[in-house]
């Protein structure tokens, strides 16, 4: 039978989430292998705490309680966020974000092809919840998210350079950044606004 990787090195591996409440947060607790408590508020609002095994329940209560305004703040900003919006809309909120997409995206691609120095093939358009876009180097193949209708248009302009210079580099290593610096200098706070 095969070993999990946390297994074969003697440890454990992350515990199944337990429902708790501490402070007036309710939030889902995970025990793993971290060094400290640590906290997150989801885009639909629920927070998940990770804890090390050592922590007691009632060091992570007190963490949880210390936390509740920047719990507060952040599930305001989440219910205002994009990604809340996009998370509830209609069939034809969706379509008129496609539309959007597709009228904007071919000028892009072609503005940035002789940039870049590659040639997109097939330009595809989705709904997706947790990629913003892909690139099928081989084919040439781009696909956005229609979501980035929801965006500034710098961040629909970042994606489309994002995935050509994929065409050029797989993965987002140092070689990959280091396209995005030359050809887009301000692809980090692009990207920091899709957050």
């Amino acid at each position: 039978m095969a070993r999990s990787r946390g297994a074969a090195r003697g440890t454990s591996a992350a515990s199944e989430p337990t429902l708790e409440y501490a402070g007036g947060v309710e939030y889902w607790l995970v025990r793993k292998r971290v060094k400290n408590v640590n906290i997150r508020v989801r885009p639909d609002g629920s927070v998940v705490v990770s804890a090390p095994p050592r922590a007691s329940l009632s060091e992570i209560a007190s963490f949880v309680a210390s936390k509740r305004a920047w719990v507060e703040r952040c599930r305001e900003r989440a219910a205002d966020s994009p990604q809340r919006v996009a998370e509830q809309a209609s069939a034809a909120e969706v379509a008129q974000w496609r539309a959007v997409v597709e009228a904007c995206v071919p000028a892009l691609v072609a503005e940035w092809e002789p940039i870049v120095g590659v040639r997109a093939g097939k330009l595809a358009y989705r709904n997706m919840r947790s990629r913003w876009g892909s690139c099928q180097p081989s084919t040439g193949r781009i696909c956005i998210n229609v979501r980035l209708a929801l965006y500034p248009p710098e961040c629909l302009e970042y994606v489309v350079v994002h995935e050509l210079c994929h065409m050029l580099v797989r993965g987002h290593g140092p070689k990959f950044h280091a396209l995005l610096d030359r050809f887009m200098p301000d692809w980090r706070e692009r990207r920091a606004k899709l957050r």
